[in-house]
């Protein structure tokens, strides 16, 4: 397994071992003694979301006492993943990162515990799969509004990239406040 250190404080990209050959690849993606050491000890919950091209999910995150880390991967598809330090204490609060995600280029995302988490789909059928450490709490569950510009996130730069007109978005992360307007407890 590889890390690649992120510009985000405790945010990695996780590189999975592969060994293949004219069949296809084996790969253990999830070995949770090496992912421990990053403070990942334990799947509580996988979930898997489904998304057609253009559809944004995010900026989420659970609240403390029940807060999450998450390991992330595009399993079919391709996605933008897209990670903002909220903790408060962080040398790189309210600092964001981005990764394409493929079932290709081989990559995983570590979120630690206090950063908010999405991705925008840029193709349809992309499902997206989350390896998650605790358990989901609605009552603490919250977002950040998603193109909020004091993240420093390009969304157009990628929709232009990625040829998407216009993105589809729930009308509860339409709705979400910006950061600096967040109460977060982290």
């Amino acid at each position: 397994m590889n890390l690649i250190k992120t510009d985000l404080e405790d945010c990695y990209i996780i590189e999975p071992d592969k060994f293949g050959d004219e069949r296809g690849y084996f790969s253990p993606y999830y070995i949770e003694k090496n992912l421990c050491e990053l403070g990942f000890c334990g799947v509580v919950q996988a979930n898997r979301s489904k998304s057609g091209k253009g559809v944004v999910r995010g900026l989420h995150y659970q609240d403390n006492p029940k807060c999450q880390a998450k390991i992330v991967e595009v399993i079919k598809g391709s996605a933008i993943d897209v990670v903002v330090d909220i903790r408060k204490s962080s040398k790189t609060y309210g600092k964001s990162f981005q990764v394409l995600l493929t079932p290709y280029n081989n990559r995983q995302l570590y979120v630690p515990r206090g950063f908010a988490h999405g991705f925008v789909s840029l193709e349809d059928d992309t499902i997206f799969q989350y390896l998650i450490d605790n358990d989901y709490a609605p009552e603490l569950e919250g977002g950040i509004l998603w193109n909020d510009p004091e993240l420093g996130i390009d969304w157009d730069l990628i929709f232009k990239e990625y040829g998407i007109d216009t993105p589809i978005l729930s009308e509860k992360d339409l709705n979400r406040k910006k950061l600096n307007e967040t109460d977060i407890n982290f």
